[in-house]
């Protein structure tokens, strides 16, 4: 009887038509995963007039979503790595899209806020079960890239919303937006047909045939005898408890560091994309190109993703992410003082490109430093506890307004998180990872 190892058959398998039908259908669910979140700013204007709210019962609603999505990634999360990711994935879809959808038909404030907590308890869930599964059928080479490029679609998400938002109010009122949300439900039946739970699960749940059949998609060079014995080359872990799991194993540091380094980064960038504008507008910018700084912003966390992704591939995430939080801070630091626009746009660029961009890899990083098992709840948690520094971000960039502090206060009070990020990434250690089918070197 052959011994076969589940890890090897991955890593050493080629960018196929299985990797192709997984990045597309995980893309589409990341675009709407975005675009059901922020689809809300859209109709902020319209819902405080219909409804007689104010501002700040406006912005408590747009809250939940945030909340749920920090519950959602934790909870999920942990679930996925006891159940499958497969059907976890489906429920999250299923949840973030009925619930969606059902805001279109809400009479009042209250309907229409426990619909988009719960719909933000599915969204929070689908990121890490997205990026856990890409790296499960990911080929070695292709672990940061492929991630990268689905993170993009957050992006894409937020450009569609903003799209069907201008054109569909006018045309059909607010509710038509929400309409929309309705479109991922088309994808359940491919999921369902088409997904697949981590090779781990399913050697460890002995689903066997099934893991035989999906090894072949993901190589199809490989052949596998028919009394192949399947192994997964990780040490024993406790599948009961992958959240005591993130602790074990000298683990513990590097948990602890990770989760630091998503509080700071995204502290740093829900802050920067919410106050952006203002504080360039505060620094004696017009309010137009004020405002064409976010869009700079976020095609240069697009082109940065894509490029780090291949960076990552190619030198290692670790060596990658530590200088990018640094340029992140330096170029923060640098907006603060007064350039000329070429410059100005090129700093805005640089950040975008080293804050998000080096976020959305970050969650590669994640993926693959803990070992399949509890792959899902280490990202989920990461996640949730980084969610928790994106809800502080605007409010943190809130009280610097409200301080009266020069340009060039505000922006190196933003550039600190970062500096803080790199330093805890640069704390992780690597050679204890647990999963053996890495090497340092693949995530130096």
């Amino acid at each position: 009887m052959s011994k076969i190892n589940i890890s090897d058959v991955v890593n050493e398998g080629k960018f196929n038509r299985f990797h192709i039908g997984l990045l597309i259908c995980c893309c589409l669910i990341i675009v709407f995963d975005m675009f059901d979140l922020v689809i809300y700013g859209s109709v902020i204007p319209i819902l405080m007039k219909e409804w007689s709210i104010s501002p700040v019962q406006a912005g408590a609603i747009g809250s939940y979503g945030f909340f749920g999505m920090m519950l959602g990634a934790i909870f999920f999360g942990v679930l996925a790595d006891k159940f499958g990711r497969k059907n976890i994935l489906i429920l999250c879809v299923v949840l973030f899209s009925i619930f969606t959808f059902l805001c279109a038909f809400a009479p009042g404030p209250t309907p229409f806020s426990i619909f988009r907590f719960i719909a933000g308890v599915g969204i929070g869930g689908v990121l890490p079960n997205v990026i856990a599964l890409l790296t499960d059928y990911a080929p070695k080479h292709m672990h940061n890239t492929m991630v990268s490029i689905v993170m993009c679609a957050f992006s894409v998400g937020g450009i569609l919303a903003g799209l069907i938002g201008i054109y569909f109010i006018p045309l059909m009122g607010w509710k038509s937006v929400y309409w929309v949300a309705a479109i991922p439900l088309l994808l359940i039946p491919f999921m369902i047909k088409y997904f697949h739970d981590s090779p781990a699960i399913l050697l460890m749940k002995g689903r066997i045939n099934e893991l035989r059949f999906v090894l072949s998609k993901v190589n199809d060079r490989i052949t596998l005898p028919p009394d192949a014995e399947f192994v997964l080359s990780t040490d024993k872990e406790d599948p009961s408890s992958p959240v005591l799991a993130l602790f074990k194993n000298k683990r513990a540091l590097g948990t602890v560091m990770i989760w630091i380094a998503f509080f700071m980064c995204l502290l740093m960038i829900n802050g920067v994309s919410t106050w952006l504008p203002n504080l360039m507008f505060s620094a004696g910018y017009p309010l137009g190109s004020s405002l064409s700084f976010m869009i700079v912003l976020n095609i240069g966390a697009i082109i940065g993703t894509l490029i780090l992704g291949g960076l990552a591939d190619k030198f290692g995430v670790k060596k990658v992410l530590v200088p990018m939080f640094i340029m992140s801070a330096v170029s923060l630091t640098l907006l603060g003082f007064k350039n000329n626009m070429a410059i100005l746009y090129l700093l805005v660029f640089i950040t975008g490109a080293c804050t998000m961009g080096a976020q959305n890899i970050s969650y590669s990083f994640v993926s693959q430093y803990y070992p399949p098992l509890m792959r899902s709840t280490a990202i989920g948690f990461a996640s949730g506890i980084g969610r928790i520094g994106g809800i502080i971000g605007p409010t943190f960039g809130g009280v610097l307004v409200s301080l009266n502090l020069s340009a060039q206060m505000n922006f190196l009070s933003f550039a600190i998180p970062g500096i803080i990020a790199a330093l805890a990434f640069s704390f992780v250690p690597l050679k204890i990872t647990a999963n053996k089918n890495i090497k340092e070197k693949d995530i130096a």
